[in-house]
């Protein structure tokens, strides 16, 4: 069954994705569009019809073709496990076989788990994705054949393909739902496009530290160190010192970072009675400013003396 509220997700009522940039989703984005052919052969179940189509949208592939679909076309549960990804359902071509669903095509390829005997090239997803890109960029028409949920693809069918595309799964458990498959071999097929490039990268809010900056932390940390009697020996402290410093080195400490760390050490060194002390002195000179204030504006309606 489809999952219906994943994190990813972002639908609204009446199918329509929403801007929602915490769900991972973002309509005001271009829809990608494109890629290989996918072909579905007599899907069983409308629930695997739309998590395809949803692993298609995911990763940008558009074109999708049916064959017999065994609930019939269209179907409700296709739509509701799309997940937001319609206008691939809506835009499916219907065949009666994968004879007529391949007439246009110039290059396919046989997705199974199964050795089949037959002289074809055999292709993981990632060389499979390449060798699309490749064959799409001059201009063939290329497809990706998936057969049914239970049995597969005939071997008739997959006779009628050019290349087998398989997976290194696990023999003894080799059975892949319709949907993943169909997100394993899109997903490459993104790889492929993107040039593996993420869609976002660790932002970097706060530039790294200048060294004054970095000696400055230095300083008070082996101030502080020293006061505490960490340094025990001193013949060890020089090289103490340097192992310390060589933390902080590697790790590229930012502005913000070290901003961070100073208040860590004034927080330790103070302990509670210190924090509170600062606080109540920091108080007490809000209220003489207040005071000071108050007693230049003289009494209430009346003008400052001059």
């Amino acid at each position: 069954m489809c999952e219906m509220n994943s994190p990813l997700d972002s639908r609204v009522p009446g199918g329509h994705d929403s801007a929602m940039p915490g769900s991972g989703t973002d309509s005001t984005k271009p829809w990608l569009e494109g890629g290989p052919i996918v072909i579905l052969v007599e899907p069983q179940l409308g629930d695997n019809i739309g998590s395809a189509a949803r692993a298609m949208g995911n990763f940008g592939l558009s074109r999708l073709r049916l064959i017999n679909p065994r609930g019939g076309w269209p179907d409700e549960r296709a739509h509701v496990c799309a997940a937001g990804a319609d206008r691939i359902l809506e835009g499916a071509e219907l065949f009666p076989d994968l004879r007529a669903a391949l007439a246009d095509v110039n290059f396919a390829f046989a997705t199974t788990a199964r050795e089949r005997g037959m002289a074809k090239p055999v292709m993981g997803a990632d060389a499979a994705a390449a060798d699309m890109h490749a064959r799409l960029a001059a201009g063939a028409q290329v497809a990706l054949v998936f057969g049914r949920e239970r049995t597969g693809l005939y071997t008739e069918e997959v006779s009628l393909c050019d290349s087998i595309l398989t997976l290194p799964v696990n023999p003894a458990f080799a059975s892949l739902n319709l949907g993943m498959c169909v997100a394993v071999t899109a997903y490459e097929w993104s790889k492929v496009v993107t040039g593996g490039a993420l869609p976002f990268v660790t932002p970097d809010k706060s530039p790294l530290a200048e060294k004054h900056e970095l000696f400055a932390f230095f300083d008070h940390l082996e101030g502080a160190l020293a006061e505490a009697g960490f340094f025990r020996s001193p013949d060890k402290q020089p090289s103490t010192t340097r192992n310390i410093r060589n933390i902080f080195h590697r790790i590229g400490l930012t502005r913000q970072d070290l901003a961070t760390l100073h208040g860590m050490v004034t927080s330790l060194v103070e302990g509670q009675a210190g924090r509170d002390a600062r606080k109540a002195a920091h108080i007490a000179r809000a209220e003489e400013k207040k005071a000071k204030r108050v007693a230049a504006q003289g009494p209430a309606g009346d003008p400052p003396a001059s």
